[in-house]
């Protein structure tokens, strides 16, 4: 199974400036993130970024990049421009790994471009949970993913789907069985449908749930979703966020 992984990376951030190059034990996040990558089974791992400063970074530590114009206005764009950019085939499987997750766990990046290749009515992979905690599942943060039969996404929402008709009529003190869905934001992609994809137009629902994956949908294309057992390591929003993940760093829990 052959892949390529893509961590775009770029300067601005309004809860975190510089985030990419946040130090984590001694070196810049972004690096942590595509060390994280290269412990899954992708044959590349490459970050995309429009920043010198990350490029210099990455270089420093043997980390390959691509640079890419400034102007994009989504990650997406900016993946469909590296795409190119590198010469990657129509069919190669392509995963977007975020640059600010950095205990990203190689399995699941595996799993989620294994799924890709499993099934070939969809343009896009992607990853999800289950849910346990009542106050998740009513967070309009934490977005929901639910399925059909075939693990493809029938919707993803800020909304607490599914709604429990009679679980729910006194508020969600309890969650329905089975368990619904977390949306874990890691994506697979065919290169080819990531090219396409800036070309299409937004889609009423995407712009309503700012959700981009919802374009995808509103045009027919299918997402196919990995669903784990484990809840994914704590991602980097936030300074608060950055010490919790510096000090798993420094007691060896990464």
């Amino acid at each position: 199974m052959a892949f390529t992984v893509l961590v775009p990376a770029r300067l601005a951030s309004t809860r975190l400036p510089d985030k990419p190059l946040a130090d984590i034990g001694g070196k810049p996040m972004v690096v942590r993130v595509a060390e994280r990558a290269r412990l899954s089974a992708a044959s590349r791992v490459v970050v995309a970024t429009d920043s010198t400063q990350i490029a210099q970074a990455c270089a420093l530590h043997g980390v390959e990049t691509v640079m890419t114009r400034a102007d994009h206005p989504s990650g997406s764009d900016r993946l469909a421009e590296a795409c190119a950019l590198l010469g990657l085939d129509g069919d190669a499987t392509v995963v977007n790994v975020q640059g600010d997750e950095p205990l990203i766990d190689p399995a699941l990046i595996d799993a989620v471009a294994g799924l890709l290749q499993q099934r070939p009515q969809a343009s896009m992979s992607t990853a999800a949970h289950a849910i346990d905690s009542p106050a998740d599942f009513a967070n309009p943060n934490v977005v929901k993913v639910v399925t059909d039969n075939q693990g493809l996404a029938m919707y993803f929402s800020r909304a607490p789907i599914p709604w429990w008709r009679d679980g729910f009529v006194d508020g969600i003190a309890q969650l329905p069985q089975p368990l619904p869905l977390r949306h874990i934001g890691i994506y697979g992609y065919r290169a080819a449908f990531l090219r396409l994809f800036p070309t299409l137009a937004q889609a009423p629902l995407e712009v309503t749930e700012a959700l981009e994956q919802l374009r995808a949908m509103w045009h027919g294309h299918r997402i196919a979703v990995h669903v784990t057992d484990a809840a994914p390591g704590p991602g980097v929003d936030t300074q608060q966020d950055l010490e919790r993940v510096r000090a798993l760093f420094a007691g060896g829990g990464a």
